[in-house]
């Protein structure tokens, strides 16, 4: 705008003599037409501003965004880097409960490991030979250096590397969640809307009814239940496992065997998803600009869409964002019931044998994706919500 005052101010004064301050006023015998809002500024600009000075202070303006933008940057950058340092304390701290709560759970793991025949003399001796009669201190300092080094131990009950066991189990378990995400985010977004557009209505009190009941709802409760209805009664969906060892396999197949633990594990988050977004997008359809944008004559679904739902996306991203950490610990159960080849199962029968290492190793897994989501969801909320600052 500074720059436009200046280039016409400038033309003003360059020997063309303008006539008349109205709408449609004469320049060199020519009429000109020129907004009247603009009118003020102008005589302004030309009276009290010469054009350098306008040029002057445009260019200041633009040195000044670009400066802003330049450190909302550098800042944004910091605030990841002190949010990836924070989390240091916390994945040691949860690696450390989890092993000294493992050590304190009844029963031995050599003698677990060799049988009951075993004699006590061959007993003590494999327990020295995996370090368990060192003091706990000890053991987890060992298991440290070694898994900053990549290196998670050895699984005892399954006599491979832990490192390469977890890695074939999250890929599976990568597979369940992405069927999850894409189920529960949409479900709970669009139960959400439609809850609050109808609100104190019946559409509304039936919707918010339904998920609190469902977000309430076990998830091993909920699987059983589809498996009884679409295993057992309609025979729709295989019940375990990632393929068919009678078939071929193929994506179909795996699709089949996907729908019945993907629903699940979603259910309850989107139940969550949904009183959530039905919560934040009351209290914006409240505003005064949502009223007056009703009252202009616009359709509701481009109120709700484009006006309500973007000034209320931060909690509904937060609230997500909290449900998709919890999908990864929540998956536990649902990879048992269905016999689903992932992380979850690993752990169930990591902690039924005893296996500290994959104990540790799982956990240590969920604990860094839980930290990942959170501090993604933390910058999309910055990012998206101009009146959060980063300090």
């Amino acid at each position: 705008m500074l720059r436009a005052l200046s280039s016409q101010g400038t033309a003003a004064g360059d020997g063309e003599d303008v006539i008349g301050d109205g709408p449609t006023a004469v320049s060199g015998g020519h009429p000109v037409c020129r907004p009247p809002g603009i009118l003020p500024l102008l005589s302004v600009a030309r009276e009290t501003v010469p054009a350098q000075r306008l040029r002057a202070l445009a260019s200041r303006a633009e040195a000044g965004l670009s400066r802003n933008n330049g450190e909302e940057g550098g800042t944004m950058i910091g605030y990841v880097a002190r949010r990836l340092v924070g989390t240091i304390p916390v994945l040691l701290g949860v690696s450390f409960v989890v092993f000294v709560a493992m050590q304190l759970i009844p029963g031995d793991v050599a003698r677990a490991l060799l049988g009951p025949l075993a004699t006590q003399a061959t007993v003590d001796e494999y327990r020295r030979y995996l370090g368990l009669d060192q003091p706990i201190l000890v053991q987890y300092g060992k298991w440290l250096g070694h898994a900053l080094q990549g290196d998670l131990g050895r699984s005892f009950s399954n006599n491979m590397s832990v490192t390469d066991l977890l890695a074939e189990r999250l890929r599976n378990s990568a597979i369940l969640l992405t069927g999850s995400l894409i189920l529960a985010l949409p479900l709970g977004i669009v139960a959400g809307l439609v809850a609050a557009s109808k609100q104190h209505r019946p559409t509304d009190r039936a919707v918010m009814g339904l998920t609190l009941v469902l977000a309430n709802i076990p998830t091993f409760v909920v699987g059983l239940g589809l498996i009884v209805l679409f295993a057992v009664q309609w025979h729709f969906f295989p019940v375990q496992g990632m393929r068919d060892l009678r078939g071929e396999g193929g994506r179909l197949d795996l699709l089949r065997h996907l729908v019945l633990p993907s629903l699940t594990t979603a259910i309850p988050p989107a139940a969550i998803i949904a009183r959530m977004v039905r919560s934040a997008m009351v209290g914006v359809l409240n505003q005064e600009y949502i009223k007056a944008a009703r009252a202009n004559g616009l359709p509701e679904r481009l109120v709700i869409l484009r006006y309500a739902l973007r000034n209320a996306l931060p909690p509904i991203i937060t609230i997500s964002g909290l449900q998709v950490g919890f999908l990864l610990g929540g998956a536990v159960f649902t990879e048992y019931i269905f016999a689903w080849p992932g992380l979850g199962e690993a752990l169930y029968k990591a902690i039924s044998a005893r296996d500290i290492a994959v104990v540790q190793g799982s956990v240590l897994v969920i604990a860094v994706w839980f930290v990942a989501v959170n501090l993604v969801v933390d910058v999309a909320n910055t990012a998206l919500d101009p009146r959060s600052k980063v300090r």
